[in-house]
């Protein structure tokens, strides 16, 4: 080596290769212990919101299926604790 110049890792030896998954496994410990929010909170509010429509709207189909199998023209109370039950897999 000639004086003045310094080798190309800049003067430090080369770390071996960490086995696989050390990075990722030193990720979830971080966020694990941190108490940050790491989705925004209004993409959260609106992916819950949206679940509770479809479990909604959901319910209110197996209620419409339960009305028109009784021949009854509106929904009522005890179609929708029908479907609720049918839909949790209960028994009578």
């Amino acid at each position: 080596m000639q004086l003045g110049k310094r080798p190309a890792t800049g003067g430090r030896e080369e770390t071996p290769p960490l086995p696989t998954g050390t990075v990722a496994l030193r990720e979830i410990r971080r966020y694990q212990t941190s108490t940050e929010l790491h989705h925004p909170q209004v993409a959260f509010q609106r992916t819950a919101s949206e679940a509770a429509r479809l479990n909604l709207v959901g319910l209110f189909e197996d209620t419409n299926c339960d009305a028109i199998h009784a021949k009854e023209g509106d929904i009522m109370p005890k179609d929708i604790q029908l479907a609720r039950r049918i839909s949790r897999g209960e028994r009578a």
